[in-house]
C-alpha cells in the first residue's frame, strides 16, 4: 500500500470585487489528483495567503467534486473585515467557522411553548 500525498492546487476564476457587500467573490477550482476532497480549512488557508487576508474573513462554500475525483469546484467570498462578515454572511456559515454560537433548542421544548 503506497500512500500518495499530493499537493492540492487552488485556482480562482471569475474574480469580482463586490463593493456593495464589501467583499471579493470568486469561483474556486481545486486540483487534487490522487487525493480525496480537500478540507475547507486548507482552502481557506491558501486563499487567505493568495489574497493577503486573515483566515476568519475567508468563506469557502458549496464545493462539488467532479465525477472521478481530482477536481473540485466551489465558491468563496473574502470580506474586508470580520465585522462586515458578521453583518452580511448567513448565520449558518458564520457558525461553521466558529464566529457565532448557535443555541440549540430541542424540538419538544419549541412545541411546548
Amino acid at each position: 500500500l503506497i500512500k500518495m500525498v499530493s499537493k492540492a492546487t487552488v485556482r480562482t476564476r471569475k474574480f469580482m470585487t463586490n463593493r456593495l457587500l464589501n467583499r471579493k467573490q470568486m469561483v474556486v477550482d481545486v486540483l487534487h489528483p490522487g487525493r480525496r476532497t480537500v478540507p475547507k480549512s486548507e482552502i481557506r488557508e491558501k486563499l487567505s495567503k493568495m489574497y493577503k487576508a486573515t483566515k476568519d474573513t475567508v468563506f469557502p462554500f458549496s464545493f462539488k467534486t467532479a465525477f472521478g475525483g481530482g477536481r473540485t469546484t466551489g465558491f468563496a467570498v473574502i470580506y474586508d473585515t470580520v465585522a462586515l462578515a458578521k453583518r452580511f454572511e448567513p448565520k449558518h456559515r458564520l457558525a461553521r467557522q466558529g464566529l457565532i454560537e448557535f443555541k440549540r433548542v430541542s424540538r419538544k421544548q419549541r412545541k411546548e411553548r
